[in-house]
């Protein structure tokens, strides 16, 4: 198992609609994720600062093919098309990323 940890902005503008689409996650799109070998998916809001905190546990054995799957999905495409708009991408992230991935530098179980 992985743990992977990732931030990104939101738009204050759109805080209230991205809690909306996250209050009621298509069920395609939960079943996608649980396929794709994610576990523990949790996303954080921060405010004023505006940053959202996602953490995720991958039990897979090939995530770059799991996050292609994810990636090729319509329906995902189709989710994406309304929470693309409210996230403002960090301007330190790497190049090719959209959430910005982070370092573990700690753990306790």
């Amino acid at each position: 198992m992985q743990c992977m940890a990732m931030i990104i902005g939101v738009k204050p503008e759109m805080i209230d609609t991205y809690k909306q689409l996250h209050a009621a996650v298509w069920p395609e799109i939960l079943d996608l994720i649980s396929r794709c070998n994610i576990r523990n998916y949790t996303i954080f809001l921060k405010e004023p600062e505006n940053l959202l905190f996602g953490y995720w546990e991958y039990h897979g054995t090939d995530i770059d093919a799991d996050m292609a799957k994810m990636a090729a999905s319509e329906k995902n495409q189709e989710w994406w098309s309304f929470c693309i708009p409210c996230q403002q991408p960090l301007e330190t992230r790497k190049p090719g990323e959209w959430w910005a991935m982070m370092e573990p530098v700690f753990h306790h179980d």
